[in-house]
């Protein structure tokens, strides 16, 4: 076969350095085109991107001859960089070194478009440390808390 053909859905999930709540409204919507847009640099597809003050969520493609880890190496390291030039009040914004990146099958697509969606609903009673230990128990991922948030 002369071409490849993928169609890889990743949701990610990442937090501000120490899940400082850094992102608040008045910068939200455009750090999340910000985000979408170095995605599409990367020849990802930004599908659906929210967020809260301390984490994102992102359900994106990934290109078939992209990293996960480079991928998000070069996401989390230019949105900080920016973030910190557009609003120098916000020179200690960072990212958390660490972030979660799941699976999902396109019969699922819809699902996690709308619980990204609908984060601020969920948080109400959820805090972001219990989503993210269910994320990792619901995928079957290895961990000790100890070291989850080091």
């Amino acid at each position: 076969m002369p071409h490849t053909f993928t169609n890889v859905l990743i949701h990610t999930i990442f937090s501000t350095r120490e899940r400082a709540p850094l992102i608040a409204d008045p910068i939200r919507a455009e750090l999340h085109a910000y985000l979408g847009g170095i995605l599409r640099e990367m020849r990802s597809t930004p599908i659906m991107i929210n967020s809260r003050a301390d984490h994102v969520h992102l359900l994106m493609t990934l290109p078939s001859d992209t990293a996960i880890a480079d991928c998000l190496r070069v996401l989390k390291t230019n949105s900080s960089r920016w973030v910190k030039e557009q609003w120098p009040e916000r020179r200690s914004f960072a990212w958390q070194a660490g972030y979660g990146a799941f699976s999902v099958s396109e019969s699922r697509r819809s699902s996690v478009i709308r619980y990204i969606q609908n984060q601020e609903r969920h948080h109400r009673k959820v805090t972001f440390k219990d989503e993210f230990l269910t994320f990792l128990r619901k995928h079957g991922v290895d961990f000790d808390e100890r070291y989850v948030w080091k």
